[in-house]
């Protein structure tokens, strides 16, 4: 039997970030593979009209949880949704609520932050940072804590090109960071952020950096690690390949790219592209979480999770790959054929952006106007636009993660752990996950019926022969301009005929 699954077993877990992607994720294999825990606490802020329970049942109600059911059929009473709001300072918790959390809890999963790149610096703060901090000294009241295993990212120090499995200090205190936000107004906030973050891309990678350093001063005598994926994608193996039910990240690229409207990337198509599947996070997560509450190091060691040191896959592979797996599964009502290209150049870049993104998009807004329709394309292409500039940054580089912990981590496992919470990326087939990944944009994000794919697969012939032909077309008639026009081209085109 599985050592890590059978220390779980009995267990009282608190997961910030539950309602997540990662969060997710993660209490579905707690409840797969260790069906007998106690409960899982969960912060919850309830949306309008949405009472915690109902929550609860909107997220157990994903396919994701189909395999849960069947091992697990109480797994809904095993979840307990307590009312919290990260944004205040103190959760906004009831005192019976906070007293059960203080008195029961056994290990803390810390995944709840803001992913934003563009949040503002008081917001990112405030969920990345003093949330962290206000959670840290919850825990310290905790008699029955084994384990703090917060989450961060592997781009928390990114300006740096080689990053240790180490705790880089920030220029600035977390702590004067936190008490100035409290005075100062959000003009003054906003024009002194790009000082305070300096080589840092954006406020995320900036505060998730911070939070680190939080973790650091407050730990106390907590048991506590802390784990860095690099960019989170699609399940890769469990509960079953290509699940995925948001839009960040890589999944907003795919999605643009098969519906036709990305058509050129400004990346440098050589760069690592540092995907690592979230079920091999979730993986690592519950082996760090076992080790750091059995084995209590001595410090707090940091995990990287990434995939470009052990089993690189470059954004052109990668590409490639993505506009393959469009030919045999293209998506429904494309806007136009999906392509994309990737440049380096800068000028071509803003070429692309203004003549295959912007045109076609102003255009098409023109026809809705025309049949008395809200035109909504031009808009939709700059917040595009918007979010593909944002991601520069990380597709034009590549980063060296060195991962001693995490390899020391997997060889102190047993054969049937390694095998039960795999975290080898090594193993990674890039080319099948891939095209899985696709499939479940498609089917788990997108919505869209399997049954459809013949159908959708004329409309993509169809466009593909559109294209070709608006291309003949044009390419004639510019020839047919410069011959009228130049002596020397009605000598090639005689010379030709």
């Amino acid at each position: 039997m599985s050592t890590i699954a059978a220390f779980y077993g009995g267990k009282s877990i608190l997961i910030t970030g539950a309602t997540g992607f990662l969060g997710k994720v993660l209490m579905e294999k707690l409840f797969r593979t260790s069906p007998d825990l106690k409960v899982i606490y969960i912060l919850v802020r309830p949306k309008a009209g949405q009472t915690l329970q109902q929550r609860v049942f909107q997220i157990l109600d994903s396919k994701l949880f189909e395999k849960v059911k069947e091992v697990c059929p109480n797994v809904h009473e095993k979840i307990r949704a307590i009312y919290a709001d990260l944004n205040q300072n103190d959760f906004a918790i009831s005192k019976e609520d906070m007293q059960e959390l203080l008195s029961c809890t056994n290990i803390i999963f810390h995944c709840a932050a803001t992913v934003r790149f563009d949040d503002t610096l008081r917001h990112a703060v405030q969920l990345n940072v003093t949330a962290t901090r206000q959670l840290l000294l919850m825990a310290s009241q905790m008699p029955k804590l084994e384990a703090f295993i917060h989450i961060s990212t592997a781009y928390s120090n990114c300006n740096l090109k080689h990053i240790d499995e180490v705790i880089y200090p920030c220029p600035v205190e977390p702590k004067k960071i936190i008490d100035s936000l409290e005075w100062l107004d959000d003009a003054i906030i906003d024009e002194i952020t790009p000082k305070l973050i300096r080589d840092w891309p954006n406020i995320y990678t900036y505060t998730k950096a911070l939070g680190e350093m939080v973790v650091q001063q407050e730990s106390r005598n907590l048991n506590i690690a802390i784990i860095r994926p690099s960019i989170v994608g699609a399940t890769w193996q469990e509960p079953f390949p290509g699940w995925v039910d948001n839009i960040n990240g890589p999944n907003g690229i795919i999605i643009a790219t098969g519906k036709g409207f990305l058509r050129a990337i400004k990346a440098t198509p050589m760069a690592v592209a540092d995907v690592i599947p979230v079920d091999t996070v979730v993986n690592l997560m519950l082996a760090v979480g076992w080790y750091t509450a059995v084995h209590r190091p001595k410090s707090t060691l940091v995990y990287h999770i990434t995939s470009g040191n052990m089993n690189p896959c470059n954004w052109h592979k990668m590409g490639v790959q993505v506009l393959a797996t469009f030919e045999k599964i293209p998506f429904e009502r494309p806007f136009r054929r999906p392509n994309a290209n990737f440049t380096s150049n800068s000028f071509t870049s803003q070429y692309w952006n203004a003549v295959s993104h912007r045109a076609p998009a102003i255009i098409y807004d023109c026809y809705l106007r025309l049949t008395g329709r809200k035109p909504r394309m031009t808009k939709l292409m700059n917040r595009l636009l918007r979010t593909v500039s944002m991601l520069e940054y990380f597709i034009n580089r590549s980063w060296e993660w060195s991962t001693y912990n995490t390899e020391m981590l997997m060889s102190e496992l047993s054969p049937e752990d390694q095998r039960v919470f795999n975290f080898d990326v090594r193993q990674l087939n890039w080319l099948e996950y891939i095209e899985n990944y696709v499939l479940g944009v498609k089917k788990y994000l997108l919505k869209e019926d399997m049954a459809g794919i013949p159908k959708a697969k004329q409309r993509l012939k169809r466009l593909r022969n559109i294209h070709y032909l608006f291309n003949t077309a044009l390419f004639l008639i510019a020839w047919r301009l410069l011959i009228a026009r130049s002596q020397m081209a009605r000598n090639v085109w005689f010379f030709i005929m």
